[in-house]
Parts: structure tokens; sequence; C-alpha cells
């Protein structure tokens, strides 16, 4: 809260220790299984339609990777939830965001050290419009909002319209 102005803050499942939301995480980001992402933006995407969310947004971003970790991984996690979503609200999945640094996971941060490490990593992908445009900012875990965060100042900073965050999963903060 106060670190940035997203309109809606929203997650698709809690996120649980040893639970189920936790196990399908590890599926999609540690044992090669980029279409459990999928599946879940498919299904969060049908959620959101029924919601009244179908024209809410011109666009869907999901927060980038280093490009040495995806390709170490092979894809990125939060590229795939973002792909359902945007498939079924029928609306463009961009890569608006550019990682400039490598950062260390997150895991073991404190929430400070987390702000702190994600910073100043991001840019805007200056190929992208996103002046005046209404923008779903995906994730794949929210815990601090540290990432969200920082993605969502550099959003804002070049004048999109508004900018709504989702991910797959949050932990209590």
């Amino acid at each position: 809260m106060g670190l940035t102005k997203p309109n809606l803050v929203m997650s698709f499942l809690r996120f649980t220790k040893h639970g189920m939301s936790q196990k399908l995480l590890h599926q999609l980001k540690y044992k090669n299984k980029p279409e459990v992402g999928v599946e879940l933006g498919t299904i969060y995407g049908h959620l959101l339609k029924r919601n009244g969310f179908a024209s809410h947004w011109d666009m869907v971003v999901p927060v980038p990777l280093h490009p040495e970790k995806q390709r170490r991984r092979g894809y990125n996690q939060s590229e795939q939830f973002a792909r359902g979503i945007a498939e079924v609200l029928e609306i463009p999945m961009v890569q608006g965001l550019i990682r400039t640094q490598f950062t260390e996971t997150q895991t073991k941060k404190s929430r400070i050290e987390r702000i702190m490490n994600v910073s100043e990593v991001f840019s805007a992908n200056s190929e992208i419009e996103m002046e005046g445009k209404n923008i779903l900012l995906v994730d794949d875990v929210m815990t601090t909002g540290a990432t969200l965060t920082s993605c969502a100042n550099v959003l804002l900073a070049v004048n999109a319209k508004l900018v709504d965050l989702a991910v797959i999963a949050a932990g209590r903060f």
C-alpha cells in the first residue's frame, strides 16, 4: 500500500504452504509444465468474463523474467498465465515490460529487501504503445507485492490509464 496506485488487485487462488496452490505453482515453475499456467489463465479468464471484465482491459502484460532465467527455464510462467487470460478475454497479451537486470530469487528476502531488490530492474518496452491504455498486469505469485509494485510504477510512468494486478496465487500480507 502506498508504493503504487493500482486500480484493482486480484488473486485467482490463495497461496497456502504445502497446499494445492503451492503444488500447482511448483509444477508450473520447476517441473517444466507451462501448460499449467495456460490452463489456470483460461479458467481465470472465464471467471473474469463472467464477472463483467470482458472489455475492461486493452491488453494483458506479464511480469518478465530476465532473459537468462527464461532461457534456463524455457518459458516465463507469468506469460503462460497471461496467455490463457488474454485468449479467453480476446485481448492481446503483449511484452510491455523488459527486465533489465538479473536479480536473485526473492523467496528468502524480507519485505524491505524484496522492494530494494526489484526497485529499478524493469523498463517499458518502447515498441508497445501503453499511453492511455487499461492494462492487466499479471504474475504468478504475490507475497509482498514488491515485483508487481515496481512493474506497475513503470507502466504508470508511461501514462497507462490504469493498471490492475492479477496473480495466480497470493499469500497474506
